[in-house]
Parts: C-alpha cells; sequence; structure tokens
C-alpha cells in the first residue's frame, strides 16, 4: 500500500477538480500543429518546456526552471523529504498553471533518478498528481539517455563522426557514445553504448562536501567518478578520431559562462559553444578559486548551485580524462527537447531525423 504523504503543516493535499479534467486533455488524440509540453523533474531541477512545431523543428512560447533539490538527503534516508515534497509541490503547480494556460494538448512529463531511488516515490507521485494535477511517469535510464541524445545530437559538429555524449544530473550521470553510420558523413548520428553512473552533483556534494572544497576533495569526487566509469571507458573509449566531447548540464552551462565572462546568463550566447581544454582548464580553475560565497555571488552560478558546481566540476575532469577529446560543445538543452521530438514526431508533425 502506498505511504499516505502530507504536507509540512500534517495537512493532506486536496483534490484538484480541474486537475483530472487538465491531465485527461493532455492524452487526447493531438491535433496538427497543436501546443506541446515537456516536464522533467530531476534530482535536482524542475524544468518545462511548452512549444509548437514549426517549418524548421518547435518554436518555444513558454518554459520553466526551479532548482528544488528533490534529492537532498535522499542518499541517507531513501525518502524524499517533506521539504523537497513542498518545493516539488510548489514547482509543478507553478508548470501546471502553465500548461492549462497555453492549452498544452500533448504531455510528457517524466521523473527520473530521485524518484527511481526513493522508497516512497509511489506515494510522492500520488500526491503530486492529487495537488497538482500532473501525472509523473517514471523513466528507465536508457529512456533518460535517449531523450539527451535526441535533444542534444542536433549539435553534433556536422563533420565529425561522432561524440561521447553526457549528461550530469543531480542523482546520476548518463555517457553515450554516438556515431554516424558508417559511409555516411553527415547522416543524423545513431545512439550506440551508454551507461548511466549513480553519481551527480547533489550526491557528491552531499558525500564530499560542496562549500569548501580543496583540491584534495576535489580530486576524491574526480577519482570515485572514474572508477565507475573506467570500465566503460575501456570497452569503449577506443578509435576517438574525428570526435568530440558533448555536454548538457547545469555544470557545462556554468563553465561557458564563467569561461565567456557573463554578468548575466545568456542562453543564446552558451548553446553550442565550443571549449578547448585549455579553456575548459581556466574555467574550472576559475571557479576552485572562488570562495562559496563568491560563487552564491556570480550570477552564473547562484545560491541554489554554489554548493554543487565544483562536484559537477569533478565529473566533467572524471569524463575527459576518460575520453581525452580536444574538443567539448556544450548543449543548454536535452530532456525536455528529446521529449518534444519525439512526441513531434510520433503526430507527424516533424519529420524524423
Amino acid at each position: 500500500m502506498a505511504e499516505d504523504l502530507r504536507l509540512r503543516d500534517g495537512t493532506r493535499p486536496r483534490a484538484n477538480p480541474s486537475a483530472t479534467a487538465r491531465h485527461e486533455a493532455g492524452h487526447r488524440a493531438p491535433e496538427p500543429f497543436a501546443t506541446y509540453a515537456a516536464l522533467d523533474l530531476g534530482t535536482n531541477n524542475c524544468r518545462l518546456l511548452i512549444a509548437r512545431p514549426s517549418h524548421d523543428g518547435f518554436r518555444v512560447i513558454d518554459s520553466f526552471s526551479r532548482i528544488i533539490r528533490l534529492g537532498e538527503g535522499l542518499a541517507a534516508t531513501r525518502h524524499i523529504s517533506e521539504a523537497a515534497i513542498e518545493r516539488a509541490v510548489g514547482a509543478l503547480s507553478v508548470c501546471g498553471d502553465k500548461i492549462r494556460m497555453k492549452g498544452a494538448r500533448r504531455l510528457r512529463t517524466i521523473a527520473t533518478e530521485a524518484c527511481r531511488a526513493a522508497d516512497n516515490s509511489d506515494a510522492f507521485l500520488e500526491l503530486i498528481e492529487r495537488e497538482t494535477g500532473i501525472k509523473l511517469e517514471i523513466i528507465d535510464r536508457e529512456t533518460e539517455s535517449t531523450f539527451a541524445v535526441i535533444g542534444c545530437s542536433p549539435l553534433l559538429d556536422h563533420d565529425a563522426k561522432g561524440a561521447i555524449l553526457f549528461d550530469i544530473g543531480g542523482g546520476s550521470t548518463e555517457v553515450v557514445r554516438i556515431e554516424r553510420p558508417a559511409g555516411e558523413p553527415h547522416a543524423p548520428p545513431v545512439k550506440g553504448p551508454w551507461i548511466s553512473l549513480p553519481l551527480g552533483v547533489v550526491t557528491l556534494a552531499e558525500r564530499f562536501g560542496g562549500h569548501d572544497v580543496t583540491r584534495e576533495t576535489y580530486e576524491a569526487m574526480a577519482n570515485e567518478v572514474s572508477e565507475h566509469l573506467k570500465p566503460f571507458a575501456t570497452q569503449h573509449g577506443h578509435d576517438l578520431t574525428h570526435m568530440h566531447l558533448l555536454g548538457t548540464s547545469g555544470t557545462v552551462t556554468t563553465v561557458a559562462g564563467i569561461h565567456l565572462g557573463l554578468l548575466r546568463y545568456d542562453r543564446r550566447r552558451v548553446d553550442g559553444l565550443w571549449m578547448n581544454d585549455g579553456e575548459i582548464d581556466r574555467a574550472i580553475a576559475q571557479l576552485m578559486a572562488m570562495s562559496y560565497r563568491q560563487r552564491a555571488d556570480n550570477a552564473c552560478i547562484g545560491t541554489e548551485r554554489a554548493d554543487l558546481v565544483l562536484a559537477g566540476c569533478a565529473i566533467l575532469d572524471a569524463i575527459r580524462r576518460a575520453f581525452p577529446l580536444s574538443r567539448l560543445r556544450v548543449a543548454d538543452r536535452g530532456l525536455r527537447e528529446g521529449m518534444l521530438v519525439e512526441m513531434m514526431r510520433a503526430d507527424g508533425v516533424m519529420q524524423s531525423a
């Protein structure tokens, strides 16, 4: 029997009379050029994209992103905490309002590592549906990596044979080798071998600390990731000629923002940015030299991620060591874009790559 979850004040959430109707509306047969919504509830972030198909893909008409730390303390307790539940309800209520206001008729609403790992995830999902009208689907790691590939593969260099794509999350990190079919230099890449590491920025920061990170602590984090990644890299890290790294996560976009010296984060300058080894090293060194307060005050990081960013950098460095490629392309896109593309292709309003 599912656990009876309550909000912090001890009350049970009221059933939302319009929630069921809104959810059912999201599963009716789609109409041409309908409005689509993709929601990703991760271990650290809650993200929403609402879009409509266009002649060259899709056009985003609304979005939402909020750090909620759903997986805070999860490694120790195996439960999503009351505080995290409150934050999730607040963020998902905003998402539900946006979905309704924009008239989204096609939905994909997913949850990832925190809900995969939590013993009270079933009760949590029931509470979320009662309170917000959003029915979340816990996807497996392979599906998560597939969405990342779909969402990010348009950024593969047209002249590259392939890429090592990675998505550094809050509770897990997905690494995928993607390659173009042999003899087809400009063909869309195909998903190859992949691995999901049970380590993310939240799990590493909670284990090693994220406020005052010494060089020794940083190396310990990177070494732990390397140990998990080593068997995959040994088997699939060969023949990297004409390949590059392709990274999606708050970590790589932060490193890009630091490299660019942005006073305010600008997705237009970050998404698709190329960085070489030296540029990445200098940006990480700059982050390492900052105090916690300096990281918190930086517009590309903020208070909510100041204790997580160096754990993310350690994961990034472990991936760079395992796959010594000289170029990284930064993606400010990922699962949500992959979900939108998948739905639109299935509905015949977007051509398959």
